[in-house]
């Protein structure tokens, strides 16, 4: 594994430190979108094959929106990649966090290769086969977590902006489904959509004044 963009150095020494100790393939796990009062809540896993990016590659928060989708094409060419995802429906039958778990163990799962370590993002006990290491603020510190963050980043807002077009009215486009001005107005105006989280307290509370 080789890199090319200065900040990239960084989180791929600490991946290395990993896999130096016999974690080969080591992948990341990350999410987009536990805190949205609407839209699905999307995870990835990656296994960086080519680390060689010539854009940089960090916690997706702090990329621009073009910068995200320059990385986001670069991960899909050099990488081993699984998305999934789980609807507002899910997410108001198990709860956010159970639905997030859920979600980032099947990403595991479909990976088109079994790694021999799995870190993730935040203090999550994922189930799967092989050892797990959760990493605070692991975007920030990972090479293969912060690929991850920027797949599910990348991915998530694609599909609020499809959203978007059947749901003018709220503005996902913009916000992608956070609990801004902007989108509490057009809650209260209009009321919940099919793709609002019925469980999130704002939800059920606009719910009931319409």
């Amino acid at each position: 594994m080789s890199t090319q963009h200065p900040r990239n150095q960084i989180l791929l020494k600490h991946d290395l430190d990993l896999i130096s100790r016999g974690n080969e393939p080591l992948a990341g796990v990350d999410e987009a979108g536990r805190g949205p009062l609407a839209g699905p809540v999307l995870t990835a896993a990656v296994i960086v094959k080519d680390a060689a990016f010539t854009v940089r590659i960090d916690d997706s928060k702090k990329l621009t929106e073009k910068n995200r989708v320059k990385a986001f094409d670069e991960i899909q060419k050099q990488c081993v990649v699984s998305v999934t995802m789980r609807s507002p429906e899910v997410i108001d039958t198990l709860n956010i966090r159970q639905a997030t778990l859920e979600s980032m163990e099947e990403a595991v799962r479909l990976l088109g290769e079994a790694p021999k370590l799995v870190i993730v993002d935040g203090p999550m006990p994922l189930r799967t086969r092989c050892p797990i290491k959760p990493i605070i603020k692991g975007d920030s510190i990972s090479l293969a977590i912060a690929c991850a963050s920027i797949v599910c980043k990348v991915t998530r807002d694609r599909i609020m902006a499809a959203y978007h077009k059947k749901y003018p009215e709220y503005g996902f486009d913009r916000h992608k489904g956070y609990g801004t001005k902007t989108h509490m107005d057009a809650l209260k105006k209009y009321g919940p959509c099919p793709i609002h989280r019925k469980s999130f307290a704002p939800v059920a509370s606009a719910g009931r004044l319409n």
